[in-house]
């Protein structure tokens, strides 16, 4: 079964790539990855799936990630926690 594709497209003025000095290429790859990125950080998307929206695999997301010094896996305290107490529990 083939997944469908959406497209969706935004009015962008030149001047704004002018400015960044991208084409609209770049422009479009650094929206996917800024999106994907934002989606991933508020837990909107998994690993996986902010990838795949971003264009890359798992692996070359997370090099991406590595890259632009952000973190790969962003746990809260209690999900620490969470999981130091859970490895205890497994000793």
């Amino acid at each position: 079964m083939t997944e469908r594709v959406v497209e969706i497209s935004f009015p962008v003025k030149e001047n704004i790539l002018l400015s960044l000095k991208e084409t609209k290429d770049e422009f479009i790859k650094g929206i996917l990855f800024s999106t994907a990125l934002s989606l991933y950080r508020k837990r909107r998307l998994s690993l996986g799936k902010a990838a795949e929206l971003a264009g890359y695999d798992r692996i070359g997301f997370m090099e991406k990630l590595q890259r632009e010094k952000e973190f790969i896996f962003d746990y809260t305290d209690e999900e620490m926690d969470e999981i130091f107490d859970d490895s205890e529990r497994l000793k």
